[in-house]
Formats: C-alpha cells, sequence, structure tokens
C-alpha cells in the first residue's frame, strides 16, 4: 500500500520541496498549491461552526503548454494521498448544445475515490484473503474422506516404498500438501474450484446520461449470483482466488461512506483547456453562446452544489477546483464575471528556456535520461548521457519549439526517442556494449532535422 505523508506533516515548503523533486522551477504556481493544500489542514482545527464557512481558494493556472500545470496538480494529489480527477473542458462542449453533463466531473472524482479506498482496504485484508484461498486450494487437493473414501492418497504424497495410503483431510498429510505447496512444487497441478461466474453481463450495463443510478446493483439484487466448476492449475487459480476471497472480506458500505467523504473533503478536480470555452468577445450567438452556457454550467459545481450519484449524495463546497489553461487567444478576464471570482487565486506559468529543459533532463527523478538510462539496461545496454550530449539535446529542443509550436518540456520526449530511435531498435541483437550520448552523437543524427524547418514541423 502507497504511504502518504499526513496533513500535518505537510507544510508548504515540504510540499514545495517535494514538488521540486518532479517539476522544474514555477515556484509561483508551486507555493500556490502548497498554500492551499496546507489550508485543509487548517479548515481541520478551527471550530466546527465556522468550519464550514472557510471554502477552499480556488486556483487558475495559466501558460504554455508542457511546462508543468497538469503535472503540478497530479503531484500534489498524490503527495496527499487525494482523490483526483482531470478533465478537459471542452468535453463538455462535443456531445449537443452545451455537451456532457458536467456534473459526471464529481461522479468520476466519487468513483477514483472509492477505487482509492478500496485499494487500502484490499491491502489490509490480503494476508487474510491469502490464507483463505490456501485453505481452498487444500480442499480441492485433498478431498474430504468421510464423503469420498474411495480415493487415495495422491501420488505425489506416496512414500519412497511406491506405497500409497488412505486419503485424510487433516494430519501429516495436509501439512505435507501446506509445505508443497507454499514452496510452489504443485503450480503446475490441476484442480477443480467452485468459482463465482464473472461473465455475467451486468458488468457491461451503464446507460449515458442516466450515470446517477447504479442500474448494475438494481439487477444484481434481482439476479442470483452464479458460480461455475473451473479446471485450473494451482498457479492460475491463486490470484482468481484471491481477488474472490478479497471481495468476500471487504466492507463495500463502510468503503463506500469513506470514498464519499473523502471526495467531499479531500477531493480535487482539474479542469484542463479551460480557456477553449472563453471567447475575447462573446457575440451573443453561435459557438459563442455554447462557450458560454458551458460556463454557466460549470459555475454552480465551483461554487457549491450537491451532486446526486449512483453511490449517494456528495457535495462540492470543500473540493479543490484548478483551472487550467494557455490563453494563446483568450485571457482570464474572458471568462463569465462569476467564474472568474470562483478562481481567486492566479498563477501564470513561464515558458521553458533552454536552461530549464537542460535541467529538466537530468534533475527530476523521474527524468527521461534515467527513464532511457533504465529502458536499454534491461537490454544489457549501459547508456551513458555525456554533459555536451545533454546541452545539444536541450538546445535542439529549444530551437524547435522556437520555430514551430511551443509544446514545452513535451518536444524532449520526441525528440529523445528520434534520437535513441536505432539503439532501441538494435539493442535485443546488440548485446551490452556501452552507448555514449554525446554532442557529436546528437548533431549526427538530428542537427539536419533541426536545421530543416519542413522536416522539424512533422518529425520534431
Amino acid at each position: 500500500m502507497d504511504s502518504h505523508p499526513s496533513l500535518e506533516s505537510l507544510t508548504p515548503r515540504r510540499i514545495v520541496e517535494a514538488l521540486d523533486r518532479y517539476i522544474i522551477g514555477q515556484m509561483p504556481a508551486k507555493r500556490a498549491v502548497a498554500i492551499a493544500m496546507r489550508n485543509r489542514y487548517r479548515r481541520q482545527l478551527v471550530e466546527e461552526e465556522l468550519r464550514q464557512e472557510i471554502s477552499p481558494k480556488n486556483i487558475l493556472m495559466s501558460g504554455p503548454t508542457g511546462v508543468g500545470k497538469t503535472e503540478i496538480a497530479r503531484r500534489l494529489a498524490n503527495l496527499a494521498g487525494a482523490p483526483f480527477v482531470k478533465i478537459e473542458a471542452t468535453k463538455f462542449t462535443e456531445v449537443g448544445y452545451v455537451g456532457r453533463d458536467v456534473e459526471s466531473m464529481i461522479r468520476d472524482l466519487v468513483e477514483i475515490s472509492i477505487a482509492q479506498v478500496k485499494r487500502e482496504e484490499s491491502d489490509t485484508v490480503e494476508t487474510s484473503a491469502e490464507s483463505r484461498v490456501e485453505e481452498r486450494l487444500l480442499d480441492a487437493l485433498l478431498p474430504q474422506s468421510a464423503d469420498r473414501p474411495h480415493l487415495r492418497q495422491p501420488d505425489f504424497l506416496a512414500g519412497e516404498s511406491g506405497t500409497v495410503e488412505p486419503v485424510s483431510s487433516g494430519g501429516g498429510t495436509r501439512e505435507k500438501l501446506r509445505a508443497l505447496l507454499r514452496d510452489g512444487k504443485l503450480d503446475e497441478r490441476q484442480v477443480e474450484l467452485e468459482m463465482k461466474d464473472s461473465t455475467s453481463s451486468v458488468s457491461g450495463l451503464d446507460i449515458p446520461g442516466l450515470e446517477a443510478v447504479d442500474f448494475k446493483s438494481l439487477v444484481k439484487g434481482m439476479m442470483p449470483e452464479r458460480s461455475r466448476l473451473r479446471s485450473l492449475t494451482i498457479k492460475e487459480a491463486r490470484p482468481a482466488l484471491l481477488k474472490e476471497e478479497v471481495e468476500n472480506l471487504l466492507d463495500m458500505e463502510s468503503i463506500v461512506s469513506e470514498g464519499l467523504r473523502r471526495a467531499e473533503s479531500g477531493g480535487i478536480v482539474f479542469i484542463d483547456e479551460i480557456d477553449k470555452i472563453t471567447a475575447p468577445e462573446m457575440r451573443g450567438s453561435g459557438p459563442d453562446v455554447s462557450r458560454e452556457g458551458v460556463q454557466r454550467d460549470i459555475l454552480p459545481i465551483i461554487e457549491g452544489t450537491t451532486v446526486t450519484t449512483k453511490h449517494g449524495s456528495v457535495k462540492t463546497d470543500h473540493i479543490l477546483f484548478i483551472a487550467a489553461g494557455a490563453f494563446n487567444l483568450s485571457k482570464p478576464s474572458d471568462l463569465i464575471p462569476e467564474l472568474q471570482g470562483r478562481f481567486p487565486l492566479r498563477v501564470e506559468l513561464d515558458s521553458l528556456s533552454e536552461a530549464d529543459l537542460r535541467r529538466i533532463l537530468v534533475e527530476p527523478r523521474n527524468a527521461l535520461t534515467t527513464q532511457y538510462r533504465a529502458l536499454l539496461g534491461a537490454e544489457g545496454i549501459e547508456l551513458e548521457f555525456l554533459d555536451d550530449g545533454i546541452d545539444e539535446i536541450a538546445a535542439i529542443a529549444q530551437q524547435v519549439n522556437s520555430r514551430t509550436e511551443n509544446i514545452g518540456a513535451r518536444r524532449l520526449h520526441t525528440v529523445l526517442e528520434k534520437l535513441l530511435e536505432e539503439p532501441l531498435f538494435d539493442a535485443p541483437e546488440s548485446g551490452g556494449p556501452t552507448l555514449s550520448i554525446n554532442q557529436e552523437y546528437v548533431q549526427e543524427r538530428l542537427a539536419d532535422l533541426a536545421a530543416d524547418e519542413d522536416l522539424s514541423k512533422f518529425i520534431l
């Protein structure tokens, strides 16, 4: 189970330090989200009457694509162990006049929150479930002799003399089987097991537009649970049985209750591409009306309302909303005034410089150079990035960003994939030499592409 630090220990400074491990620069945005997260802890310490009056200070981020807007929100949620959902504002303009039901973002958050609690609870019952799986496998390997007296001890338990003794479900025989089972010596043995039928058509029952109704539970309540006899090897049976026993041990009522509570008090909703539902001049007809309509639909969710889900009602008053957009063709002030007022904290993220791109290549814990070293290391190839090679990669990425569409740090993914295309393709056959990426290597493979503006538009 993932362990998360308590909110008490997550001071703004510690939050920023944790974000620094993955995101280069953008200090104003990091400070804003760190304060917002700390305010959640502070709110818990306030007396009940006043606590209900303290609402989150929602954040609006503006800045070019690929500079870390989504990553800051995602890492923040992961750090605090908070339910997190990312949605695109444009999703609400794709179906019909106004678009997809905006309340679906809260329903998605609830599903994620419940799944998070379920994973945590599954970890706590796993030991008990494994014990129950072992007993079921032993029962399958060693049927009760009282019911089937004609059965004999399995041949793999026969003594050195080859004598076969009557089956006994208790005592030494069962313990011998247990030892063999735990050692993995019976993994390939076939057993017959009565298991729940997971092929029910109920699992795929979802009706668009009626997400707030739990049709699956309604149908399951009217249909008896089916099971069937399956013949599996013990190796195949273990994970299936473990999943079944974990489900049997879980208290879904309390899991759903805790999931709803977490979504209400700790959920984070990241609304991306919010600039795409703005228009510099609302003219009152055509697509501009649709954009404004989406904004007005989103407004009550962010202001605080009650959303009905198939698991119960959820209040959105204390959910933290973080919106983001590039705002190339518009500006935050083009949002309707009411929506602007629901995002009191505004932060602007900077475009990435060549120095920033260089740092992104080597400093974060999940740096791209670290990832590619691990990928080729799995094939026995030692990948070495020299300083001048790193400098050249950053310079080419910055050059292409400035001459074509600026996609920020995402350009590094394209550049590195093209740079290492040959070793990535040949690695299984080429064995394990050391591959050094220096300035000459980078220029040989990428300089011409970067210099040719037409080619770089399509390839880099």
